[in-house]
């Protein structure tokens, strides 16, 4: 989720500085949540800033550089291998154990997007 913008930031700070401006009336005139006028103005009191904090980064990755380079290495030799063949040879060979999911994001973030096989009908 991306943090409000400075520029909102400021023109709520500079609604709620209007002599007879009430949080709630405030928060409604901006769509806005009751709580992120409240914090907005708890962090400008501390701080004396109304930017938001930094991200924090997120979760780490699954799978380490050297298990990413195996599976760019391993598309290389076969091109036409599966995704959860490739999973279940990671594991085999590295021992780095992650989701079809995982091994989807790394070949897409290399230009290596693997393709769906197209559904079979029945007739």
């Amino acid at each position: 989720m991306q943090a409000y913008s400075l520029d909102l930031r400021q023109r709520v700070a500079q609604a709620l500085a209007e002599p007879g401006a009430r949080q709630a009336q405030v928060a409604a005139r901006f769509c806005v949540s009751l709580a992120f006028v409240g914090k907005l103005l708890r962090r400008q009191r501390h701080t004396g800033s109304l930017a938001a904090l930094p991200g924090r980064g997120g979760p780490p990755r699954c799978l380490d550089a050297a298990g990413q380079a195996w599976l760019v290495a391993q598309v290389g030799r076969q091109s036409d291998v599966t995704l959860a063949e490739l999973r279940d040879a990671l594991a085999a060979d590295t021992g780095q154990r992650v989701s079809v999911g995982s091994v989807w994001r790394v070949l897409d973030e290399h230009g290596l997007r693997r393709k769906k096989k197209p559904a079979r009908h029945r007739a």
